[in-house]
This record gives C-alpha cells, structure tokens and sequence, in this order.
C-alpha cells in the first residue's frame, strides 16, 4: 500500500513540474485540501496525491472555458 502512494505521490509531483504556472496552482491548492483531507483519514500522502491530480484537472477544465468564452467573445 505504501508503493503505490508513494508511486501515486511522485506521479502528481511530476506532473506538477511538467506543468505550466496555472496548473501549479491548481495541483497545490489541492494538495493541500486532499492532504487535510487525507490526514483525516490517516492516509495524508494519498489525499495530498489526489488533491494535486484533482487540482491540476480543475485547473484545465477552468483553462479551457476561460479560452473558450474568450473565442466566444472575438
């Protein structure tokens, strides 16, 4: 159990540093709310795992509206 968190963890880490600047962002904000979340739990490296990747694709989606509603308005 505790490869695959931590194979888990420095997956989203990462993708983190592949990442540009926004994406950052998102994967931070959520591993630190996953990571609350997970200590909760007692599985705090999982959480912060899940948050990050969970983060990272809000922070697409919200990425792909924002250019989609700025095509929508040229």
């Amino acid at each position: 159990m505790k490869i695959l968190a931590v194979s888990a963890f420095a997956l989203a880490l990462s993708a983190a540093a592949l990442s540009g600047p926004a994406e950052a962002k998102g994967c931070l904000k959520g591993a630190v709310v996953g990571g609350i979340a997970g200590h909760m739990a007692g599985h705090g490296k999982l959480g912060a795992a899940a948050g990050c990747a969970y983060g990272l694709h809000k922070s697409k989606g919200a990425a792909k509206q924002n250019a989609g509603d700025q095509n929508q308005q040229r």
